[in-house]
């Protein structure tokens, strides 16, 4: 039988947006695997441990001219978090979601066992521990994939007004990286090394592609008083050093320090260009949603979070962004397109159709709502598996036992987890993303 509360990890950092009830819990700490343990340059992978974030993980790579084939969007997502979760980022156009450039990893299971998993041994923890967040046990050690760098990065952003256009266009972009045969090497000079988008609205879209280059004749700043989305409705071209581009949303957390008041230029400054950054805005939401209180006192009208990441077949995205402008109407929504890295892998709780193009729309925001709080997340969820969808599962999620377990293969779940901690120490994936308690 579980222990009373379960079994929960201490450490440093956490990207999760779940609101929970307070529980007693044991408390495992893993703040000391943090490390990146070698870089093999001549076969393009690293061996890292599971509490390193992709700061750290980036600056042990770059000095190799290499660096992990997806790097998530914020310097303090882990490794371990960004594979137990799901992270993307706009290389996954080619290599697919951070789980996708996995290895091989260790396992540290809620009996105290580690476990090596990888494509041919325990293959079956290695495909179901995507998309587990921590429900089978924690990721000690991981092999990466790296793949090579330049020193900087040449952007362009190509605004569209027309739906249609902007879809189409960002498949035909995408599908140049795609390939295969005697026009592949082709190909793959004229694709860019990144792809990614930003709606401001129905009618204003921005498709942002990113290519390698070996020099530059300036480099933008947006560490400090510029700030890096704004700059893509103002320029068609830009460039950046690759460390610069990496962490280009890192600064304002996208466009969420907006709710700090920290993009008004003199608060900017006060603030301190060493606080513009994801893991300050991080520890003040954390104290904020400690304090229910203070947050009245901002905002006494009562607002729902819908704090959503989803992914959209590339046939649907249409459909499911005119439904989001006039449902939800949260702008900016960051737009990253991707596709299966390797087609005959079956990822048991995050897969898709390895032959589709997916559009991942994420929107981090709250909106005035007079109805039960709720309301609005339900409706994305709705949508969502009506378009053949998924949402991820690192903030609220409200589906019933029945929808939930429809949508996460429950009877290869239930054996996996019968396999790995059949004593139930760690929570099971419902109760871990969806229950409050």
């Amino acid at each position: 039988m579980r222990r009373a509360g379960g079994v929960r990890l201490e450490k440093d950092t956490s990207n999760l947006f779940r609101t929970r009830d307070a529980a007693r819990q044991e408390r495992l700490s893993v703040r000391d695997f943090n490390h990146v343990l070698s870089v093999n340059t001549a076969e393009g992978w690293a061996d890292v441990e599971g509490m390193t974030t992709y700061e750290d993980f980036v600056n042990a790579t770059l000095p190799h001219g290499l660096m992990p084939a997806v790097v998530p969007q914020l310097k303090t997502i882990t490794v371990g978090g960004a594979v137990a979760g799901v992270g993307i980022e706009a290389t996954s156009f080619r290599y697919g979601l951070v789980h996708e450039t996995v290895l091989e990893m260790e396992i540290l299971l809620a009996s105290g066992e580690v476990v090596v998993c990888n494509k041919e041994k325990n293959a079956d923890l290695f495909y179901g521990f995507p998309n587990s967040y921590g429900t089978f046990g924690y990721a000690l050690r991981l092999k990466i994939l790296l793949i090579p760098v330049k020193p900087f990065v040449h952007v362009t952003h190509t605004r569209y007004e027309d739906t249609g256009s902007y879809f189409f266009a960002l498949e035909k972009i995408c599908a140049l990286s795609n390939k295969s045969g005697t026009n592949a090497s082709a190909a793959s000079n004229l694709s860019p090394d990144f792809v990614d988008g930003t709606m401001f609205g129905p009618t204003e879209m921005y498709i942002t592609t990113g290519t390698f280059v070996d020099a530059a004749p300036f480099t933008s700043d947006y560490t400090y008083m510029d700030i890096y989305y704004r700059s893509i409705q103002k320029k068609k071209e830009d460039y950046l050093s690759v460390h610069d581009y990496l962490w280009r949303w890192d600064t304002d957390w996208f466009w969420c320090s907006k709710a700090f008041g920290v993009q008004q230029p003199l608060i900017r400054k006060l603030f301190g260009k060493q606080r513009l950054n994801s893991a300050v805005y991080g520890k003040i939401r954390k104290f904020a949603s400690q304090h229910p209180l203070l947050l009245k006192l901002v905002s006494p009208a009562q607002r729902e979070a819908v704090i959503q990441d989803v992914d959209i077949p590339l046939e649907n995205a249409p459909a499911f962004q005119k439904f989001f402008f006039e449902s939800i109407n949260i702008r900016p929504v960051w737009i990253c397109p991707f596709r299966a890295y390797t087609k005959n892998a079956k990822f048991n709780f995050y897969s898709f159709d390895p032959e589709k193009l997916y559009v991942n729309f994420g929107f981090w925001d709250s909106v005035p709502t007079e109805k039960e709080i709720g309301y609005y997340n339900r409706l994305v969820e709705k949508k969502v598996s009506e378009l053949h969808g998924k949402k991820g599962l690192y903030s609220d999620s409200y589906y019933t036992k029945d929808e939930f377990w429809s949508i996460y293969d429950k009877h290869t779940y239930d054996a996996l987890k019968q396999k790995y901690d059949p004593q139930k120490k760690l929570k099971n994936l419902y109760e871990k993303c969806v229950e409050r308690q």
